[in-house]
């Protein structure tokens, strides 16, 4: 059965939300410390990269409109397969230095 890809994408969008609902007031020691924050932190990049997985497998030309899903993708493979290898310092860039981004492209497919 195919999805609407509306669906994932509204998936990685309210992950994105959620992440940054999680990280709200907090500095990267204070994320560094809180294993609760980063638990849902993981768990909500792990939802936006199946759902990139799932975009990229039903609906490929939509991820023409999101730069470096490959990345964000990979992302997630380590964090599933070598969770023991990713540092509290990557995850915390990835939240500042790429979640922006994502987050606007997702929002800018959905209202296309």
């Amino acid at each position: 059965m195919e999805h609407d890809h509306k669906a994932y994408l509204f998936d990685i969008k309210q992950s994105c939300e959620e992440i940054e609902d999680f990280i709200r007031g907090l500095n990267f020691e204070e994320y560094r410390v809180n294993r609760l924050v980063k638990a849902g932190v993981e768990r909500k990049f792990l939802v936006i990269g199946e759902a990139l997985i799932r975009l990229r497998r039903e609906f490929p030309r939509i991820l023409e409109g999101i730069s470096d899903y490959q990345k964000v993708i990979g992302f997630r493979n380590a964090l599933v397969h070598g969770y023991d290898i990713i540092d509290d310092a990557t995850v915390w860039s990835a939240i500042k230095d790429n979640l922006p981004q994502l987050y606007q492209e997702v929002c800018k497919l959905i209202n296309a």
